[in-house]
């Protein structure tokens, strides 16, 4: 029972972490991200299984997690309230090529950011040619661009 009780009060735990901060993805890691990962998933690691190393431990640690994550899906797909809080929505970081600066600083996300995913997703460089760049909920910026890209 107390692996149990560790692997959901750990999975609750990250959650509300990664929530916090913010909605980067695996794809759009650093390697700073990716070290943190790493030093983050040891101390998990420790955490969840305390001094029971024992493959029964270690099994009953990834059910209770996939049990977690499957009743979590669950009820964001019954209560749309509850998906809006743990998954957010998506978010306009620009507005006709104008910077949302107070929900681009929210979010985490910098004017480099837009100007990138601009770039390898619509080729455009400049601010002025996006009409709306939006934080979606997977953490990917979506990029429409404007009418008039000739100037």
């Amino acid at each position: 029972m107390d692996n149990v009780l560790r692997a959901a009060g750990m999975y609750v735990l990250l959650m509300i972490v990664l929530k916090i901060a913010g909605r980067r993805t695996l794809l759009e890691m650093t390697s700073f991200d990716f070290i943190l990962l790493l030093i983050i998933s040891e101390a998990t690691q420790q955490a969840l299984l305390g001094n029971d190393f024992s493959f029964t431990g270690a099994a009953i640690t990834i059910i209770t997690l996939i049990a977690l994550d499957i009743i979590f899906s669950k009820i964001k797909g019954r209560f749309p309230k509850v998906e809006l809080f743990i998954d957010g929505s998506p978010l306009i970081l620009v507005e006709y090529g104008r910077p949302l600066e107070k929900r681009m600083s929210k979010a985490g996300i910098s004017a480099d950011d837009i100007l990138s995913s601009a770039r390898i997703t619509q080729g455009l460089e400049r601010m002025d040619q996006i009409k709306f760049a939006i934080l979606e909920k997977n953490g990917k910026i979506a990029i429409i661009p404007a009418e008039d890209q000739e100037s």
